[in-house]
């Protein structure tokens, strides 16, 4: 993915937002209902023209996080700050936000312009201010040609960038969208993501992402926080937190042919703990690597990463793939969030 290492982008007073500026603080969020607590200590930031990817598995506190967030509802103490304004003025905070929920209804006998006009006209702007502003919208959004179709007509990538697009009215500092692509084919989660991209880059707005599409927070988003319990397990850019997985996993895909020579001759690499056969993939070997904690030499998994594949190209054995478990934001994840 392209990413942009500069933004800055007109806000809807009509002054520039600085790009290195945190335009979401939250500050040790804290929200409980009697004897459950579901969110402890919250605390994280966001700058203009970034893209947050929020995680966490069902039960994380993720939901509860993201209604204090857009002021449906209360902390039970904590603070957080929106574009400057704080948490003690949610009415402001409303007009700086922009929010696209998981399932959102649409009037299906209004047509696309109808409905953007509509909610701009809510945001205070002339009829003529609020139909331009529509179709303005509707061109960012891809759906210039289809803004006189009525909204039923429409299929469901259709409604979702309607929905990004009625999330953009108020010209939003900062925009959640939860599970924007779901249930869409590859090639609409494909130019969704790209929408949300563009939306970031080019309008200088933070976002926050939730999705439960590992791939495409990978993918999109520069910064990650992972929920478990309700506290946060995991922050910072998406390398970062990568970085922080275990990875002491190598699987190498072999011809099954050689599958016992190559067990024997990798259970001998400098490094290695044991070789066995994958129970899960035909024609797959998982070699473990020795716990770097408990070395003290220095070195990265990835010098024994290496000396496994030369050793396989050494001995003359195809090597077919390979995987490094801990490259991948997935096992990151599954290693923080999964029961003991």
């Amino acid at each position: 993915m392209t990413r942009y290492n500069e933004v800055v982008s007109e806000n809807g007073s009509g002054a520039f937002l600085d790009s290195s500026a945190n335009v979401l603080v939250a500050e040790n969020l804290r929200k409980s209902y009697d004897s459950h607590v579901a969110l402890v200590d919250l605390s994280f930031s966001l700058q203009a023209g970034r893209i947050l990817g929020f995680l966490g598995p069902n039960g994380a506190g993720k939901t509860t996080a993201i209604r204090i967030l857009i002021t449906i509802l209360e902390p039970t103490s904590g603070h957080f700050s929106i574009g400057g304004v704080g948490s003690e003025n949610p009415e402001e905070i409303r007009r700086k936000i922009g929010v696209l929920p998981e399932s959102l209804g649409f009037p299906k006998q209004m047509t696309g312009v109808e409905y953007l006009t509509y909610f701009a006209q809510h945001y205070g702007k002339t009829a003529v201010q609020a139909k331009a502003t529509a179709l303005a919208l509707l061109e960012e959004v891809g759906l210039q040609k289809r803004g006189k179709s009525l909204i039923g007509s429409y299929s469901r990538g259709m409604r979702q960038r309607l929905g990004i697009a009625r999330a953009l009215v108020n010209d939003p500092v900062v925009v959640f969208l939860d599970e924007p692509t779901l249930g869409l084919d590859p090639a609409g989660q494909r130019e969704l993501q790209s929408l949300i991209v563009r939306i970031a880059r080019e309008r200088g707005a933070a976002v926050v992402l939730c999705s439960h599409l590992l791939n495409e927070v990978e993918e999109v988003c520069d910064d990650v926080v992972i929920l478990r319990e309700g506290q946060v397990v995991a922050s910072g850019t998406v390398s970062e937190v990568i970085g922080k997985a275990e990875r002491n996993l190598v699987r190498v895909r072999i011809p099954s042919r050689l599958l016992t020579e190559a067990q024997v001759m990798l259970a001998n690499v400098p490094g290695v703990i044991q070789v066995t056969p994958s129970k899960r993939r035909m024609g797959w070997l998982e070699v473990e690597l020795i716990d770097l904690a408990d070395t003290g030499e220095g070195e990265s998994y990835d010098v024994y990463t290496s000396r496994v594949l030369q050793s396989l190209l050494q001995a003359n054995i195809p090597l077919l793939n390979f995987e490094v478990e801990g490259g991948r934001l997935q096992d990151v994840f599954l290693q923080l969030t999964e029961e003991n």
